[in-house]
């Protein structure tokens, strides 16, 4: 899931500039002097490539501090991403600027200058690198490959970055840059292996009650075993449901959003059956076990001030239940709640009841069967659009749609935030 903002804040910014300035250190730490063109090119594309890849694997560090300074999980996976991708491609540089040096003297000489079978082993780690990089990204534009093996093939481009510095060292024969990158690297995937996928940060936390909200679709209630975390509404965590006296888990961690705050620590979580893991936690029972990692994102942090539009679509409900729980609601509170049939419709009752009760909260809810609904007719039912904070919680259809509804509009920038599910 990834909270995704409208509205560019500073702090949004972080995860770009801390890239851009690993970037920047290598190539400063190794700027080319009294080499040919082509040549001081070839230098300063693998260092820029090569910072630009490190900086990726320590944004895939799942930790709340340090995804706060950086602007949120979904800000650093973007720029994990998109860092990943522009350093493979400054990389891939590299060995064609080292074949256009060559060219100055014939084309045969920049042949051999590339050629892996030309080569000796210190040029082979790089083309091993390259060959690493190259597998664990194509991994990252398919969509048909389950979680866990995309998750397995994707530490191929760690791997491929650890073989480029140790390239990098062979071949100049210094420590200097060499050893803070490979140590950043090092840090990041450690903490990523063990801290986050094997849980070791884990807080513990024991199943206390479950119960069906709709068609394939549960609420757990869970309590502290030791120390609980303080979590906002808005806010969700990464758990890992273990074994219970009979349910046995899948062990995963996968992101789910706080449906309600209790006291004592105790927090709630939707969990809607979207594939096999949440798919086996219908089946959840008291006295499971679970791991907990948080909590994450800024979702309805802002703005509370003003009037407020909320749309949820199907189980993006649960952020709202968190904040309608919580009691007092901003004044001028409308929301807009789809789902596909009856049978779906997770919360609706309690909806109901608050807004039967609550002046200031309006419902309007809606079963809009498998297709988009109509955003229009639905916006044009909320009195002063223009001076809502509007929050969007839902498919990414249903995001986009209601965006791009939005900005026809004229609603401003600022005033729109959005959760979206795309977890990858």
């Amino acid at each position: 899931m990834n909270a995704r903002r409208g509205r560019r804040r500073a702090h949004d910014l972080v995860a770009p500039i801390f890239l851009v300035a690993l970037s920047l250190a290598g190539v400063a730490w190794a700027f080319p002097e009294n080499l040919p063109i082509w040549r001081a090119i070839a230098v300063i594309v693998g260092w820029a490539g090569t910072g630009l890849l490190v900086g990726s694997l320590a944004l895939m560090v799942r930790e709340p501090r340090w995804s706060g300074l950086l602007g949120g999980l979904d800000t650093m996976y973007r720029w994990h991403h998109r860092g990943g991708v522009i350093g493979y491609v400054l990389l891939l540089c590299h060995p064609l600027a080292l074949g256009m040096a060559g060219l100055e003297a014939s084309p045969r000489t920049a042949w051999q200058a590339i050629a892996p079978w030309y080569l000796s082993w210190p040029e082979w780690l790089g083309w091993f690198g390259l060959l690493l990089l190259t597998a664990g990204l194509a991994t990252t534009f398919s969509r048909r490959i389950g979680y866990r093996r995309w998750r397995a093939l994707h530490y191929l481009t760690a791997l491929g970055a650890i073989s480029g510095l140790a390239h990098v060292f062979v071949i100049l024969g210094e420590a200097g840059a060499f050893l803070a990158f490979i140590g950043l690297a090092t840090i990041a995937l450690a903490w990523r292996l063990l801290a986050t996928d094997r849980g070791l940060s884990a807080h513990p936390y024991r199943v206390t009650h479950v119960t069906p909200k709709a068609a394939d679709t549960i609420e757990a209630a869970l309590a502290p075993c030791g120390g609980a975390f303080p979590v906002k509404p808005g806010q969700f965590v990464l758990a890992a449901f273990g074994d219970g006296p009979i349910y046995r888990g899948c062990g995963e961690f996968h992101p789910f959003s706080v449906s309600g705050i209790g006291s004592g620590g105790v927090l709630t979580v939707g969990v809607k059956a979207l594939g096999p893991c949440t798919r086996r936690i219908q089946s959840l029972e008291p006295g499971t076990l679970v791991r907990l990692q948080g909590p994450f994102g800024r979702f309805l942090a802002d703005n509370v001030e003003k009037p407020q539009l909320w749309i949820a679509g199907g189980i993006g409900i649960t952020p709202f239940m968190a904040a309608i729980r919580r009691g007092q609601l901003p004044p001028t509170t409308t929301l807009i709640y789809l789902y596909r049939d009856a049978r779906e419709a997770a919360f609706l009752d309690e909806l109901q009841s608050r807004a039967d009760v609550d002046p200031t909260f309006e419902l309007i809810a809606e079963a809009s069967g498998e297709s988009l609904p109509d955003v229009p007719a639905l916006l044009s039912r909320v009195t002063r659009l223009g001076q809502r904070q509007v929050q969007i919680c839902g498919p990414k259809g249903l995001v986009e749609a209601v965006t791009a509804r939005l900005r026809e509009l004229g609603q401003p920038a600022q005033s729109i935030q959005y959760e979206s599910f795309d977890f990858r």
